[in-house]
């Protein structure tokens, strides 16, 4: 069966995939995705619509949670443990509560199984700015996204996604078209199923993305789940604390 998902592998042990988030790639994992590697066979994947993965027309949580399973069967991976960060903690919870038997446990970074308002309107506005056929820069690219995305670590992780052709113009690696106008379905709620192996959540403390009244969805689709704060740290956990994250996660999978 073949597969529109785009991976790496590094290890020996028990199965890891690793997913990251909206906007991403798997090199964002990359820090963690080494330490666990001394311990796990870690499978790095590029979720579909991202990074070296296929472009498909069907970015929904069903329709990656489908290409998820299919790239299983494709390496012939019948079980596995799960960690996602953000849009791909959404895609391994979504995985876990469709086919549970292919998930031996989840971790889950800084998201929950609710359906979110919009939080991304001003990135949307400046990638869609951006004019790939006269852009002459990745300079040029970045004042133009300027304007609606002030914060300079976040425009330099986007425009990560800004590629060179062979002619000397631009393309985006990610699939921008179909992830602007399937954005509403991947942040959309989880399926109301039921996982019961044990799942992590790992909430930032800095961070709105998990929140109290949340337990309930939570608990109905994962009543096996725990929940650790992880101080000092905003939504992007795992790389600013690759080190701990790392270690909170060997320890949890070990155990489960």
């Amino acid at each position: 069966m073949l597969s529109s998902i785009d991976y790496s592998v590094r290890g020996e042990g028990q199965p890891l995939v690793l997913l990251h988030g909206l906007f991403g790639s798997r090199e964002n994992l990359g820090a963690i995705a080494k330490d666990l590697s001394e311990h796990f066979c870690v499978y790095s994947l590029d979720l579909p619509g991202h990074g070296r993965s296929a472009h498909v027309d069907d970015l929904s949580l069903d329709a990656m949670a489908t290409e998820v399973l299919h790239w299983m069967a494709h390496v012939n991976l019948s079980r596995a443990h799960f960690f996602g960060h953000s849009l791909g903690g959404k895609v391994a919870m979504e995985v876990a509560l469709r086919a549970p038997e292919h998930v031996q446990s989840l971790v889950v970074a800084d998201i929950a199984p609710v359906a979110y308002e919009h939080r991304h309107t001003g990135v949307f506005q400046g990638l869609t700015a951006i004019d790939l056929d006269t852009l002459q820069s990745r300079v040029e690219a970045d004042q133009v996204l300027a304007a609606t995305v002030p914060e300079k670590p976040v425009r330099s992780f986007l425009l990560k996604n800004l590629q060179k052709k062979e002619d000397g113009g631009f393309r985006w690696r990610m699939h921008l078209d179909v992830i602007h106008a399937q954005y509403p379905e991947m942040i959309a709620a989880n399926s109301e199923a039921r996982f019961d192996a044990p799942v992590l959540f790992l909430k930032a403390e800095n961070s709105d993305y998990i929140k109290s009244e949340y337990r309930e969805a939570i608990m109905s689709r994962f009543p096996q789940a725990q929940l650790r704060v992880v101080a000092n740290t905003g939504h992007w956990l795992h790389a600013e604390k690759p080190e701990l994250i790392a270690s909170l996660v060997r320890r949890f999978l070990s155990a489960a």
